[in-house]
C-alpha cells in the first residue's frame, strides 16, 4: 500500500476547509467594508478558487496513483487548465453584464488572489510537516526454523 493513498484525499480537504473559512472572512469583510456586492463577489471569487484548485488537486492524485510516470506532465496540464478555467469564467463573468453591476470585480479578483495563496500555504505546511518515509521497507517474511 502506497503512503499517498489515504493522505491525498485529506490534505485535499483541509487545503479546500482553510480557504473556504479564508474566503467567508473575506465575505463578511467585505459586506462591512464596500455593502452587497461586494460580498458577493468575494463569494463568487472563493468558489472560483476552490472549485478549481480541488477538482486539479484531485485529477492530479488520480493520475498519479494511475500512472505515476506521467503525473508531472499531468500536473503542468492541470495548472495551465486551471489558469484557462479561471480566466474563462472571469471572462464569462464579464461578458454576462454581472460584473460592476451585481458583483464587485475587484472582491472576486482579491477572493481568488486569496484562495490561492491560502491553498497553497495550507499544501506547503501540510507536505513539509508530513511525515512521509523516504523508502518502503519489504513485507516481513517468517523466519525459517520457527525461533524469533
Amino acid at each position: 500500500m502506497m503512503t499517498t493513498d489515504t493522505r491525498t484525499h485529506r490534505v485535499v480537504t483541509r487545503a479546500a476547509v482553510v480557504a473556504a473559512v479564508a474566503a467567508a472572512g473575506l465575505v463578511l469583510v467585505a459586506a462591512l467594508v464596500s455593502g452587497e456586492s461586494a460580498a458577493l463577489g468575494a463569494a463568487v471569487g472563493g468558489v472560483i478558487a476552490v472549485g478549481v484548485f480541488a477538482f486539479g488537486s484531485l485529477a492530479v492524485e488520480a493520475v498519479s496513483r494511475l500512472m505515476p510516470a506521467a503525473s508531472l506532465l499531468f500536473a503542468m496540464v492541470t495548472y495551465t487548465f486551471q489558469v484557462a478555467v479561471m480566466a474563462l469564467l472571469f471572462v464569462a463573468l464579464n461578458t454576462s453584464g454581472l460584473l460592476d453591476d451585481e458583483i464587485d470585480s475587484t472582491w472576486v479578483g482579491v477572493a481568488i488572489i486569496l484562495g490561492a495563496f491560502v491553498w497553497m500555504a495550507v499544501q506547503i505546511l501540510l507536505a513539509t510537516t508530513a511525515r512521509i518515509p523516504a523508502f518502503e521497507t519489504p513485507p516481513s517474511t517468517p523466519s525459517e526454523g520457527g525461533a524469533r
